[in-house]
């Protein structure tokens, strides 16, 4: 299990034990959706090397940037990458060019990917070390 965990809510950084029981209430009551989310946060840190943030209140981040709208113009800071643990599914957030890494798409396993999102079910769909590959590639791309 995960032993530590930063949560920036509000841009305050806490690490203590009610983040992380607010953490494992977030994942949910399904042993297997609950051990998936601990896997995919433990993956992302170990490529990232970065703390898990939760923003807002549905989604876990790694890395911040500063955000452009290209239709408003308006700036945000975001996370680089991160995930929702979905009640149906897992939606990564993986910005990078879809096309230029159809190969490890296809070498991942079931998988559905749209504009910034790849859609998992569960982590035994998939092969992780294709997912570690692209969690990389998003993480250090600028979307391509």
């Amino acid at each position: 299990m995960y032993s530590a965990i930063v949560f920036d809510l509000d841009g305050v950084l806490i690490e203590s034990h009610s983040s992380w029981e607010r953490l494992h209430e977030y994942f949910g009551a399904d042993e297997e959706k609950r051990k998936d989310s601990y896997d995919i946060l433990q993956l992302m840190e170990k490529v990232t090397k970065e703390k898990a943030k939760l923003w807002g209140k549905s989604l876990i981040g790694f890395g911040q940037y500063r955000y452009k709208s290209p239709a408003t113009g308006r700036e945000v800071d975001w996370f680089k990458i991160g995930f929702s643990p979905r009640k149906a599914n897992f939606s990564l957030h993986l910005i990078f060019d879809a096309k230029k890494h159809e190969g490890p798409l296809k070498k991942l396993g079931k998988n559905k990917m749209s504009v910034g999102c790849l859609y998992i079910t569960k982590l035994l769909d998939v092969d992780m070390k294709v997912l570690e590959e692209l969690i990389h590639v998003a993480y250090n791309s600028k979307g391509e």
